[in-house]
């Protein structure tokens, strides 16, 4: 079959890459020249494990192609995947200015029956709004008797797994009006369903919802799991242990049970934010989502409060340096990253910042005031990250971070102690071996 993929960003290259994988003609459309020109000279935007392999091995087979006109790709396509950025207003609710683009163009080009496919993440209502738009460009060319479908097709990949999640998916969600539609949907994705997970046909309004409901159920989970690290702190108890007694109960589970410094990204963040919008618009208050964004930050102020009343509010003098700066590892993303609040802060307070990442060094320039950045020293190397620091702060849990040399570490910084933002190591074991150790919610902070 032949697909177009607009938006060549995470969800649009990783789509249309195994798309191609599994056979499928694709081709990527995106308005930014640079980004194009990139790709077809097999420069990835983004990291993601496995996508510049499978991007490049599937240009040179011919299944995918990269272009900046909207016109040449959807000539030939059956499928159009609209995978365009629906970033938050500043009120929370999904901005949908691109994707409305997108089905104007649709409109004002396609000559024969297309299925418009939503994999943008979008509120309750927009596949109605895309089709409502592609009408009403038909209708100025005097083409209304081309026949088009609109599908909700929400995506569940989760950044550094994400080749993985789309090749083998626990489930296939797809929101549609027209049964013959379904059945098409059905036939493109069979080759990714081959082990017995579903695809799940219903209505477009539920597929629409589903997506919000698991990302901001997730989040909750998270949250939750950090409201109850502050009780363990409070009274002594251990995270740990308590998310062991707790996940093991067959009905809760043990994923997204961690306590941390909250969830960040493209996805929870808008997500809970835009289902808030959305069931205030319908004017159900949404108490628990409310709650859910409050600890998210809480945690992370308390965090840097750890910090804080261990140093002082006068850090002038202090060296900190941090390990981790994206979002969570296996990705170079700094939307909503808690690197960028801490450093942040940090620096307010006059600390000297120094940090680390294995990705997202030049990626999380851009997320800083300049005078902010003019103050932080990237390093390439983890423990050249810990010369003359006071502190260790880990932010985020890279493989390469879980059993460093501690010994090494003990000897490059100025005095042993770590603030362990992701509880990745062994209070008992730390403090034994002379660190000052602070963790969340583990019970184990230095008196």
């Amino acid at each position: 079959m032949e697909i177009c993929m607009v938006g060549s960003g995470y969800v649009g290259l990783v789509s249309g890459a195994c798309f191609a994988e599994m056979g499928h003609t694709v081709t990527c459309v995106d308005i930014s020249k640079s980004k194009i020109d990139g790709l077809n000279n097999g420069i990835i935007p983004i990291y993601e494990p496995g996508l510049q392999e499978l991007v490049k091995k599937n240009t040179r087979d011919g299944r995918l192609k990269f272009t900046t006109s909207l016109t040449d790709g959807i000539e030939n396509a059956l499928f159009i995947f609209i995978a365009v950025g629906t970033p938050p207003d500043e009120d929370g609710s999904a901005d949908l200015k691109h994707v409305l683009a997108v089905a104007r163009e649709v409109g004002k080009n396609m000559k024969g029956f297309k299925v418009l496919v939503d994999k943008s993440t979008v509120p309750v209502g927009t596949a109605a709004l895309v089709a409502k738009t592609v009408a009403a460009e038909l209708e100025a060319r005097g083409k209304s008797n081309l026949e088009f479908d609109v599908v909700s097709n929400p995506e569940f990949l989760k950044e550094g797994d994400a080749i993985s999640d789309f090749m083998r998916p626990d489930r296939i969600v797809v929101g549609v009006e027209n049964p013959r539609t379904g059945e098409l949907m059905k036939e493109l994705y069979a080759p990714f369903v081959r082990n017995g997970h579903p695809i799940l046909i219903m209505d477009v309004k539920s597929a629409e919802l589903t997506k919000y409901a698991a990302n901001s159920m997730l989040a909750t989970r998270i949250s939750f799991m950090n409201e109850i690290a502050m009780l363990c702190d409070a009274v002594g108890a251990d995270i740990e242990q308590v998310r062991t007694g707790i996940g093991t109960d067959s009905r809760i589970g043990m994923p997204f049970l961690y306590a941390g410094l909250g969830y960040g990204g493209s996805c929870f963040p808008k997500d809970v934010q835009a289902l808030v919008k959305t069931m205030g618009q319908n004017k159900i208050p949404a108490r628990i989502l409310d709650a859910v964004e409050t600890v998210n930050k809480d945690c992370r102020n308390s965090f840097i409060q750890s910090i804080v009343k261990r140093f002082g509010s006068n850090m002038k003098g202090v060296n900190i340096a941090l390990w981790g700066l994206s979002f969570k590892p296996k990705t170079d993303d700094m939307r909503e990253a808690p690197a960028v609040s801490i450093i942040t802060e940090l620096i307010k307070l006059g600390a000297n910042c120094s940090a680390h990442d294995p990705e997202a060094i030049e990626n999380a320039k851009n997320y800083f005031s300049a005078e902010t950045l003019a103050k932080i020293r990237f390093c390439d190397e983890m423990y050249s990250t810990l010369e003359g620091a006071h502190a260790l702060v880990l932010v985020t849990e890279w493989n390469h971070f879980r059993s460093p040399d501690f010994e090494r570490m003990g000897k490059i910084m100025k005095s042993k102690i770590i603030f362990d933002g992701r509880n990745q190591y062994n209070p008992k074991k730390s403090i034994a071996n002379g660190w000052e150790y602070y963790c969340i919610g583990r019970g184990h902070v230095p008196k």
